[in-house]
């Protein structure tokens, strides 16, 4: 589990890292599925750290998925730029 928060320094080298990075997964106008959970599980075992697309004009709508896609994945938000998310999750097998 990664209920450790992240250092303002470890956080700036993540957001450094997250720089390049295209987003994998895309969060459309069905919301939270139990797809997107999964796919958002899958590249963040794969990956660590990963870039979400989330679709839609609502900022607040965006903040809940945003919340939830975290509580989900036990994953910590990075950044959230606009419709952009980064997220994080420590990957225990290395």
């Amino acid at each position: 589990m990664t209920n450790e928060k992240l250092s303002t320094k470890q956080i700036l080298e993540l957001k450094a890292r997250a720089h390049h990075l295209n987003p994998v997964v895309m969060v459309g106008q069905h919301g939270l599925t139990d797809s997107v959970i999964k796919e958002t599980d899958a590249a963040l075992t794969a990956h660590e750290l990963i870039k979400v697309r989330v679709f839609g004009d609502d900022r607040a709508e965006r903040i809940e998925i945003c919340n939830a896609l975290c509580e989900a994945v036990d994953a910590q938000l990075v950044q959230h730029i606009g419709k952009l998310l980064v997220l994080w999750r420590k990957n225990w097998e290395d």
